[in-house]
């Protein structure tokens, strides 16, 4: 019994390239229109209850306690033991919202374990 060896099919690599942008496109929407915006900030911290001073509360405090970068690397060394489609997933989505909310060092090595899931050794022929 042989195994195959884990390859994305066409849709798999779409998936995941619509779910990468969006989430790095999440990431920058938070940073820079609710984190670093002094009036929203400002208007937050007033006590304002709105979904994106929520969202920036929840954010501030899974990136201070380097929540992307750690789940990031987690899910990218499981993948580089035994790939799938869903540890490649969450580690997508998880390093790209560390690499733009101030995870960079644990989300930047996740990214090179994802690249390096795919190095694997050729099927022989025969």
């Amino acid at each position: 019994m042989t195994k195959k060896p884990f390859r994305l099919t066409p849709y798999q690599v779409q998936f995941l390239i619509v779910v990468g942008f969006a989430s790095v496109g999440y990431a920058l929407y938070l940073r820079y229109l609710g984190i670093e915006l002094s009036t929203v900030g400002l208007a937050c911290d007033a006590g304002l209850q709105t979904l994106i001073c929520k969202a920036r509360s929840v954010s501030t405090v899974l990136f201070k306690n380097s929540v992307f970068g750690i789940v990031a690397l987690v899910a990218a060394t499981l993948n580089l033991m035994r790939p799938s489609i869903v540890l490649l997933t969450v580690g997508i989505i998880a390093a790209g919202l560390g690499i733009v909310l101030y995870n960079v060092v644990l989300s930047g090595l996740a990214i090179g374990l994802l690249i390096l899931g795919f190095a694997r050794p050729a099927p022989a022929t025969a």
